[in-house]
């Protein structure tokens, strides 16, 4: 076996004996991921569920009953109580009694029966404006959902719409977040691993003893690398194994491309993390710059909640040198919309580049001297 290969493999199996005798990087590595992803999985939802609705009925007729009835029970909103008047609206919304109010005119089943247009109305609290844009949009639904029953009576309507959403039919928000938690996740934990490695050693004073040896900057770079990487290859696997059994998010694409891509991915932000804890000395420093670097990018500028396209130009332009960005491109690709090497190598070949400066910059960095 080479020298090179030697002192590699002893300051692997020297880190790997710290990983394993430690139990806050264990926790931090195995534990910490999983806790993370089950808190956004279930925390975080955009489905329109149980939304309080108050009634406005000023019809009391069957018809406007069956109209109430067809907003409530697929359970989307929930029937909270009544009101006398639409003007008693603001102050429901202000005492949390209701987040919609649904307004029935009197006169409502009269004009049904004539075949005239009738008009119910809608009031939303903007204070939530992700709750009120979709009640606004399931309203249109409930509208026309309504107008087909009613155009059933006597023809049918002339204009029918057919629409199919692939990939996510029943519109679940877990299918389109898991993986962009996953991404996030394992970005934040990825990278205060590392960053707390050498900063601890800096520390300790132990650094000492690893400049008494011949070992070469890129042997002690890559040596501190490997038994953590091994620990980012777990936390892909049981990340990913969660999201599949909790969230029952399938795998559609190559299996072969999304571990690569993982691979890529977690040597890169290891890689992060390792360039600022030899940059800062210092874990208390360490630690605040791995979390906002890996942090608020991972979170904000990714596609993990906004669309980048969306973004102003200096921010898209910015998330471009975001991994997360491309990590999640992958993820939503190969889980969700079956994609392959055709469709990814794009994002592969970028976290490639991510992963190589970042291990090139830490070897650089990496001095052998204490001040």
């Amino acid at each position: 076996m080479s020298p090179f290969l030697t002192r590699v493999g002893a300051f692997a199996h020297k880190e790997a004996l710290h990983i394993v005798r430690d139990p806050r990087t264990l926790y931090v590595g195995l534990v910490l991921p999983l806790v993370m992803l089950l808190l956004f999985g279930f925390g975080v939802s955009f489905d329109l569920d149980h939304i309080p609705l108050m009634v406005v009925d000023e019809d009391q007729t069957a018809e406007s009953r069956s109209l109430v009835a067809l907003w409530t029970a697929a359970g989307e909103f929930a029937h909270t109580g009544t009101l006398d008047r639409a003007e008693d609206a603001p102050d429901a919304f202000a005492r949390g009694h209701a987040a919609a109010v649904l307004t029935i005119p009197e006169g409502y089943a009269v004009a049904l029966a004539r075949g005239e247009q009738a008009t119910v109305g809608l009031l939303v609290d903007g204070a939530d404006g992700q709750s009120a844009q979709q009640a606004l949009t399931r309203a249109d639904a409930y509208a026309r959902i309504a107008s087909a029953a009613v155009a059933g009576q006597t023809g049918p309507p002339p204009v029918f719409a057919v629409a199919w959403t692939r990939f996510n039919p029943a519109g679940r928000s877990a299918l389109f977040l898991v993986p962009g938690v996953s991404a996030y996740v394992l970005a934040l934990v990825a990278v205060l691993l590392t960053a707390l490695s050498v900063a601890r050693e800096w520390e300790n004073g132990s650094m000492e003893q690893l400049f008494a040896t011949p070992a070469r900057r890129a042997e002690i770079v890559v040596g501190k690398l490997l038994p953590y990487l091994g620990m980012g290859i777990v936390q892909v696997l049981l990340v990913l194994t969660a999201g599949a059994w909790v969230f029952d998010v399938p795998t559609r694409g190559s299996l072969l491309v999304l571990g690569l891509a993982s691979l890529l991915f977690m040597l890169g932000m290891l890689g992060q993390g390792l360039l600022i804890s030899v940059i800062t000395r210092n874990q208390m420093v360490a630690t605040q710059a791995a979390t906002l670097s890996a942090m608020l990018p991972s979170l904000l500028l990714s596609g993990f909640l906004f669309p980048v396209a969306s973004m102003p130009w200096p921010l898209r332009v910015f998330s471009h040198v975001v991994p997360a960005r491309y990590y999640i491109t992958v993820l939503r690709g190969v889980l969700l919309k079956g994609n392959g090497l055709v469709d990814l190598w794009g994002e592969l070949v970028l976290l490639a580049v991510f992963s190589a400066l970042m291990i090139a910059a830490s070897t650089k960095r990496f001095q052998r001297r204490l001040a």
